[in-house]
């Protein structure tokens, strides 16, 4: 019995993956970044998209957004009120996007009219992590809230961030959470990934992953971005 259920998580896994590159490809050929925005429940990802979508469309970047959620289009409505195109993306139970899901998505989508397509996936630490979209980089929220040992218990969804924020830094004095215990373990996993730190109290905090953002559409136009989830082999994650 195990075998079998190994041989239908590769299949799945396998599929997934082909629908991904499939994604990918039609992302570079319409010259545009995509950038998979992962998190636990709560984490603050789409204030995270609040606060960044003002900023990059003052720099001239035009943001689009799809909104992974179980059910409600409440955070679709969110990223709405900011003018930002949008598509509510709902897995009805699901506990990650899918690649099949988020092609769906991008043909909802205006995409000559954008830069960059952000995509929200549902609050998960785990699923999402395994499941490559089509994005050209990972963009991973912890919460201050949430606890300083997140990246010692999920490392594989830090393992494979290319960017990871701390967000809700304005909590920190009301939580136990460490800075510097936290980047110490994401360090043990990943040497290389930037990490930002954002708090709502502070709109200038945002401006440094703003800039991150731009160098990641720069470089997927000059096609020097290799998607993220080449380093992952299907089957392996």
């Amino acid at each position: 019995m195990t075998g079998h259920i190994e041989i239908l998580r590769r299949s799945l896994l396998e599929k997934n993956d082909r629908s991904a590159a499939e994604n990918r490809a039609l992302l570079v050929r319409k010259g545009l970044a995509a950038i998979n925005v992962l998190g636990g429940a709560g984490s603050g990802k789409t204030a995270i998209l609040e606060g960044l979508l003002p900023g990059l469309r003052l720099r001239g970047c035009r943001p689009g957004v799809l909104e992974g959620d179980l059910a409600t289009t409440r955070d679709a409505q969110r990223i709405a009120a900011l003018d930002v195109p949008v598509v509510q993306l709902l897995t009805e139970g699901g506990c990650h996007l899918t690649a099949e899901l988020v092609r769906a998505g991008l043909d909802r989508l205006p995409l000559d009219e954008l830069d960059v397509v952000f995509i929200e996936n549902v609050g998960n630490c785990v699923c999402p992590a395994n499941f490559d979209l089509g994005e050209h980089a990972r963009l991973v929220v912890l919460s201050v809230a949430e606890g300083d040992d997140k990246p010692a218990k999920y490392p594989h969804l830090f393992a494979t961030a290319d960017a990871i924020v701390f967000a809700k830094m304005d909590l920190l004095a009301r939580t136990p959470f460490n800075p510097d215990r936290a980047t110490r373990d994401i360090r043990a996993l990943n040497a290389q990934a930037p990490i930002f730190r954002t708090s709502s109290d502070d709109p200038t905090s945002f401006e440094p992953p703003e800039w991150w953002v731009l160098d990641e559409v720069r470089r997927v136009r000059a096609a020097e971005a290799p998607p993220s989830m080449t380093r992952v082999p299907a089957g392996t994650r």
